[in-house]
Parts: C-alpha cells; structure tokens; sequence
C-alpha cells in the first residue's frame, strides 16, 4: 500500500498531528507526553517568537487511510546566517517501524529544503535551542524528562538507512544525591567566592526576581553564555521574555541560583525543576480536567524523588574560574532538604568539557546518548 503524504493546514490536522506523537508511545512506560496545548502554540506565529525568523512545514504520513508517521520541516533564518549553512531542520519526526514511512517523511522535508534553497538536511532540532533536539540513541530503557525527546530504539536504524550521518552527539547523567555537601566543592565554592567577590543570591519568586532584575538580564547571560554552542541562534528581546515569562514563574525557587558579582551584575544562572513526568504521563499532556493538579502538586511538593538540571550559564569572563561550582555548593543543600534521590542532567554536548567538568564531584552513571544527524541534499 501507498504511503500517502499530505501537509497540514488546519487546526484540526494540527491537532492530530501533535496527537499522533503521543499514540504512537500507548503503553510505554518511559515515554513522557508533552502539554498539547503547548505543542499547538510552538506552530502558531502569534505565540511563538521563532516564527518571526523561521519558516516549516508540517506533513503527516497516511497508510491506509492512517495516519502513520509525522515530521516538521524547519528553516531557521537566523541560524543559518550566523554559521554560514543552509540547513533545512527537521523535527517533530515519529514514524512506525516501515523505512518505506519514514523515507517518505525525510525525503518530503528534503524536497521542501532543496526548493527554498537549502542543501544539507539536519535533525532532529527544533526552531530553536529550547525545542527539543537529539536522536535517543542509548538509554531506551530509563525514564525520558519533560525537557528530552524519547523515540524507540528502530528510529536509529531508519536514519542510518536514510543516510543520515552522525554530525554531533549529546550525553545524559543520572546524579546521585550525596548525604552532605561535600568537602571538596564546599572548599572550592568559598575559594572562588573570596576571590572573585561574588554573593549567590537567592528570591522568593519570579516576581521578586524581577523587582531586582526588570530588564531579563539573567536571560542576556543565558543567551551569551549558549552563544557558542551547537546550532545555537541570538535570541531576540520578544524570545527572552518569552521563555522568562513561560517556564519561571513554574519554578520553585529554591532551585533557582543567581550569581552576582560587586558590580551586581549577573555572572551566572543555575535553574533546576522536580521531574514532572509522572504527572504528564498521569494526564497524557492534557490540562484538563486534572492534569493541572497532578502537574502543580508535583512542582510544589516538599518531597522530590527525581529532579531535572534544566541549565547553568556562566558569562564567558567568568569561565573556567570554578564559579559552576556555586551553583551545586547552593543547590545540594536543597537536594537534601527535599529528599531528592538523583537529578537527571539535560543534555551536554560530548565536546562540552566545562559543563562535564561541573559533574565530578558526583557519583553518577552516564546511561543517555542523543545525536544530531546530517546529510547533504543532492
């Protein structure tokens, strides 16, 4: 039978669209849903900043009058022009186990690509850094976050026969908690705090936050900091309070660690969240009628078995002076406080030795492993 291609163009595809991602992983226990609504906004332009600078497409794969696989052209404008490529993204991609499904996908967004110009195929990235990005390729078998995509183990063979080659890979640890702080990173974090005269400041909200900060300084440092790494794009101003006003106002700031120095400028950001996973599982990405609850009971409870690092950025004239080790001299207390057992580290880039470093005080294991493919378009 014919696998049936067609793009989606109204609400109502869009909606099965995102719908497909999540029934695709019926029944498997480390899949993590996303929040369908916040799915839905990521495509509408009104909502989301990227769309001021990139362009997709959307398709859905039908099989007998099923809709079996989908997948998200991206081209990001700003991206392409800072590192001088033409890449068409893709994203979104989830497909069942027929190469003849996920061929037709790929090759559609390669078309699309080619016909705006592009000549080379990357992926799985989002619009931006703060879309989820990297194949799974190791650790089928834990727990997938909120923040990390979660494929089955046949999405790596289809690549590989698709001619997708490796171009970058990502890492995950699992963090065990110890009892205490321990001595050494307690030591170093006095160090570093003496020598460069830097206070860890800690508010009560993000509304106190920004009383101190009106300006979303702490996303410039952000934005700064990640300017080097992979596929990495500048934020613009609307981005910044975008992503401030949507993910800090959820968090419990205790897991919030703001570095200043005696200027009282911000030289760094630590944010970290409990593992809302259970509860996204729980509701299957819907709000309603008590997905909310699960959600928000999880956020606010005083007992966290999991807990995700979201992030920490250092502004580039405070690199490599141990100033990371603040963010976990501050945080482990808390670790503790709350009972957490073990954190899960978003993903690091293999190449990034500075953020691997901040690990070694740790007992850990080293069990994910994501990958950004690329392929030339011929």
């Amino acid at each position: 039978m014919a696998i049936l291609l067609k793009e989606v163009t109204s609400k109502k595809e869009l909606k099965q669209f995102v719908q497909f991602g999540i029934d695709l992983f019926e029944g498997n226990e480390y899949y993590c849903p996303p929040l369908i609504f916040d799915e839905i906004n990521t495509f509408d332009k009104k909502k989301n900043p990227a769309l001021e600078f990139c362009e997709y497409i959307l398709y859905l794969a039908y099989k007998e009058n099923k809709i079996v696989g989908r997948i998200a052209g991206i081209i990001n404008h700003r991206a392409n022009a800072k590192w001088g490529y033409k890449n068409v993204r893709f994203s979104w991609i989830d497909f069942i186990d027929d190469k003849e499904v996920s061929f037709a996908l790929l090759k559609a967004v390669s078309d699309w690509g080619k016909s705006k110009g592009m000549t080379a195929l990357n992926g799985p990235v989002g619009f931006t850094d703060w879309d989820h990005q990297g194949q799974l390729i190791k650790g089928f078998d834990y727990n997938s976050p909120m923040a990390s995509l979660y494929s089955y183990p046949y999405y790596v063979d289809h690549f590989d026969a698709f001619g997708l080659q490796k171009e970058i890979d990502w890492i995950e640890y699992r963090i065990f908690i110890p009892k205490a702080i321990p001595e050494r990173m307690e030591r170093v974090a006095k160090i570093v705090i003496d020598r460069l005269k830097l206070k860890i400041e800690k508010f009560k909200s993000e509304s106190e936050m920004r009383k101190r900060f009106p300006n979303f300084e702490y996303m410039d440092v952000l934005d700064a900091a990640y300017a080097p790494l992979y596929n990495y794009q500048p934020m613009t101003e609307r981005q910044k309070q975008y992503y401030a006003k949507m993910y800090f106002p959820l968090l419990n700031f205790d897991f919030v660690t703001i570095i200043t120095n005696e200027k009282n400028e911000i030289v760094g950001v630590g944010v970290g969240m409990p593992d809302i996973s259970p509860a996204l599982r729980k509701c299957k990405g819907r709000l309603f009628p008590l997905g909310w609850y699960y959600i928000l009971k999880m956020l606010k409870s005083k007992q966290i078995e999991a807990f995700d690092l979201l992030l920490i950025a250092v502004r580039a004239d405070y690199q490599n002076k141990g100033v990371n080790a603040l963010f976990f001299y501050d945080q482990v207390k808390y670790f503790i406080k709350y009972g957490i057992k073990h954190c899960e580290t978003t993903s690091v880039l293999e190449s990034n030795t500075k953020m691997l470093a901040n690990f070694e005080d740790f007992e850990k294991i080293q069990h994910k492993r994501r990958r950004a493919y690329i392929k030339p378009l011929e």
